[in-house]
């Protein structure tokens, strides 16, 4: 039979998925009705926010799942978010001119990916597809707007987007995550169809 691969960072990726994502929801439905949120506070949180999420991407690129789908393009968004959870972390005060600009590039950026994983879903045989185009295109539109900086309606704006890209990763994860106990490594099943050739 030989050896099989550990599913734990798999679980550890889509378990931090799911929580991160389910606190991005939270923290979006807090500045649709608080706009008014301290900009240091919103500033830590979120940068700490950026950064969990960016190290909990990076466990889900070298988990290698099963589909290889919803974590294929994290090895470069978990490092970009790290580095803008700093960058929000050292400068606080600034960020909501910073954050228009630069997460509603990131955010649109991501947008993009998932609508790319939600073809390659339909191309699996996945049934919630739609659901991550769907979502994809939504968040996408709104980091359009994040970007343009819609000024005093910026934190709404920004609450709404977080809610959407929450639930965007959320299905992503729970529709094209595929954890199987006894996964065996790539090297041993590329060796194993050789040898069956």
């Amino acid at each position: 039979m030989g050896c099989v691969r550990s599913v734990a960072p798999m679980r550890i990726a889509k378990w931090g998925y799911i929580l991160v994502s389910a606190f991005m929801c939270l923290l979006g439905a807090a500045l649709i009705f608080r706009p008014e949120f301290s900009e240091n506070l919103l500033g830590s949180i979120f940068g700490r926010l950026l950064i969990l999420f960016g190290g909990v991407r990076l466990v889900g690129y070298f988990s290698k799942d099963l589909y290889r789908l919803a974590f294929q393009y994290d090895l470069a968004f978990g490092i970009l978010g790290i580095v803008i959870g700093i960058a929000i972390l050292l400068h606080p005060q600034h960020l909501m001119a910073f954050i228009g600009i630069t997460l509603g590039l990131f955010i649109l950026a991501d947008s993009v990916f998932k609508i790319q994983i939600a073809l390659d879903s339909k191309r699996f045989g996945i049934h919630a597809w739609w659901l991550i185009l769907t979502f994809a295109i939504l968040t996408g539109l709104l980091g359009i707007l994040l970007f343009f900086h819609p000024g005093h309606l910026l934190s709404r704006f920004l609450g709404l987007t977080l809610v959407l890209e929450g639930v965007l990763n959320l299905n992503t994860v729970i529709s094209a995550v595929k954890i199987i106990k006894h996964q065996r490594p790539d090297g041993m099943e590329n060796a194993e169809k050789y040898k069956e050739d």
